[in-house]
């Protein structure tokens, strides 16, 4: 085992690496540990949404390195990492997926990036499940075509490891394949689906939309609207793992003999292990449960309690794309990795509310009045039947006797109003 995690560590030794996504949760674990573990790194190029240089060197370390996540490192390098960007090791690139050539303006740099780059790792994407289409397709789906794009360039290229989802398989349960998706394949047999005609379609809304002369606020909602109205003809739950399920299609056709890795995590969540535990930025997809639970507004939920919540922590996320980088670099195929926790160390549903009500009661949620918030159990539904009836009996129930009681209240004064009106 030690041998092989060398090799590993090893394969990082004077490599160059294009990161997108650079200022995401998983993109930052990545960095850091790649840091931490391989200073013999040779370059790291970080893609930044930005209009220029110093607004991405800003942007590197408000952002990135300026995060508890990187204490470890600093520790290590001094007070803070600026000696690794003097050195050229870390190099912020201003630029966006959304346009060729990564939007990359400066020519030295790209020739640059063309000659000395030996992995990519794409980490960026917008992972709101109702985002607009027009902006889902333009990351998820155009993003990693035009990163692709910019990979075929670079001369020394081993590698292309494209982060996504494990939920492009949609909701159905059972065994899942690691399967690349072909192209114009979908989850509901059906078998119109052409990515060029999404693309004219949303544009054609788009275009109806602004010629309506709508409010941007109503062009936003109805672009969402189209988004999951469209991911549902084709047998996806929602526009987020719609569009990244096709931009798998897209780089899977059009990758030639590039090694390509598809890396599918299923539901990301703080540190396990590395480089502390526990940490994690933002509220992510099951955070706002537990966040809502800590603060006293959830009660009950909705599930079904022997399924099998699938979590990964973003540092066994990061060692998989690592060990990928090594295992298929230089080795032509497309190659699809599920990554998630159900199979060796599931987690049954019903054992969330446990560790929620143990934990919150041990380290408890502090209010705004500075007072503990105190958690009790949380209920279950099994069935909608069963959520209806608890909602009935703890909520719609008291507002009708309340409703019937203020009518009463509301009568006796009437009476009384009048008897002192006719006989007072």
């Amino acid at each position: 085992m030690e041998q092989q995690l060398s090799s590993i560590v090893g394969f990082l030794e004077n490599k160059t690496i294009l990161v997108t996504g650079s200022t995401g949760f998983v993109a930052k674990v990545f960095v850091e540990k790649v840091l931490r573990i391989q200073p013999n790194i040779k370059k790291l190029y970080l893609l930044l949404r930005a209009a220029d240089s110093a607004s991405a060197t800003k942007r590197l370390y408000d952002e990135i390195l300026g995060k508890e996540l990187f204490s470890v490192l600093k520790e290590k390098w001094g007070s803070d990492l600026s000696s690794l960007v003097d050195e050229k090791v870390v190099v912020p690139v201003a630029g966006d997926i959304a346009h060729e050539d990564l939007g990359v303006k400066d020519d030295n740099l790209k020739t640059e990036m063309f000659s000395e780059i030996d992995a990519v790792i794409n980490l960026a994407a917008t992972v709101n499940f109702d985002e607009r289409y027009d902006v889902a397709l333009g990351i998820n789906t155009l993003g990693p075509k035009h990163i692709l794009d910019f990979a075929k360039q670079c001369s020394h290229l081993k590698v292309f490891v494209h982060v996504s989802t494990a939920y492009v398989c949609g909701e159905k349960g059972g065994l899942v394949m690691e399967a690349p998706f072909k192209m114009g394949e979908t989850l509901n047999g059906t078998c119109d689906l052409d990515i060029s005609n999404e693309l004219r379609l949303m544009e054609n809304k788009l275009q109806q939309l602004t010629a309506d002369k709508l409010a941007e606020k109503a062009i936003t909602r109805a672009m969402k609207d189209f988004g999951n109205e469209r991911a549902r003809k084709f047998g996806w739950p929602n526009t987020y793992v719609f569009t990244k399920s096709m931009g798998e299609m897209l780089i899977g056709q059009q990758r030639g003999e590039m090694p390509l890795v598809i890396l599918r995590p299923t539901i990301v969540t703080s540190t396990f292990k590395e480089p502390f535990p526990g940490w994690i930025e933002g509220i992510r997809t099951i955070d706002s449960l537990a966040i809502a639970y800590g603060k006293g507004r959830l009660n009950c939920f909705l599930g079904d309690p022997n399924s099998t919540i699938d979590l990964i922590p973003a540092d066994m996320v990061v060692n998989s794309i690592i060990v990928a980088m090594a295992v298929h670099a230089d080795k032509p195929g497309e190659t699809v990795y599920q990554v998630g926790s159900s199979r060796r160390n599931p987690i049954k549903f019903s054992q969330i509310p446990g560790m929620g009500y143990n934990h919150f009661s041990q380290k408890p949620w502090i209010g705004k009045d500075g007072k503990p918030v105190v958690v009790g159990p949380v209920k279950i539904m099994g069935s909608m039947d069963t959520f209806h009836r608890y909602v009935y009996v703890r909520y719609l129930l008291p507002l009708k006797v309340s409703s019937i009681l203020s009518f009463i209240y509301i009568y006796i004064y009437i009476y009384i109003y009048i008897y002192i009106y006719i006989y007072i």
